[in-house]
C-alpha cells in the first residue's frame, strides 16, 4: 500500500514536501518513483530513486527544483518541491519501480496558483 500526503495550495515560487508511506512490501529493496497527472493529461514521470537512495533521476521540467529522497527506516518516500510553477499543478502519485506504473497510491493534489 502507498499513501501520499503533503499536497496543497501554494503560490508560484513556493515549496511543498510530499510524503509517501509504504507498507506491505519490502520498501528498502525497491526502486521508487513519483509521477503526476495534470488536469486533462496522462501520467507524467517526475523522478525515481534507487533502493538505497544513492542515485536519483529527474525529468528535465523539474530538475534543479525537485529533490527525491527516501527513509528506509521509516518506509517513506519524499519529494521536496521548490520554486513551484503553475505548470506543476497536478495530482502526484508515488509508485513502485523506476519507470512504468503498476502499483501507485491514491495521490495528493498540488495546486500552484496566485
Amino acid at each position: 500500500q502507498l499513501v501520499e500526503s503533503g499536497g496543497g495550495l501554494v503560490q508560484p515560487g513556493g515549496s511543498l514536501r510530499l510524503s509517501c508511506a509504504a507498507s506491505g512490501f519490502q520498501f528498502n529493496l525497491n526502486n521508487m518513483q513519483w509521477v503526476r497527472q495534470a488536469p486533462g493529461k496522462g501520467l507524467e514521470w517526475v523522478s525515481s530513486i534507487n533502493p538505497d537512495g544513492t542515485y536519483a533521476d529527474y525529468d528535465e521540467t523539474v530538475k534543479g527544483r525537485f529533490t527525491i529522497s527516501r527513509d528506509n527506516a521509516k518506509d517513506t518516500l519524499y519529494l521536496q518541491m521548490n520554486s513551484l510553477k503553475t505548470e506543476d499543478t497536478a495530482v502526484y502519485y508515488c509508485a513502485i519501480g523506476w519507470t512504468g506504473v503498476s502499483t501507485r497510491g491514491q495521490g495528493t493534489q498540488v495546486t500552484v496558483a496566485s
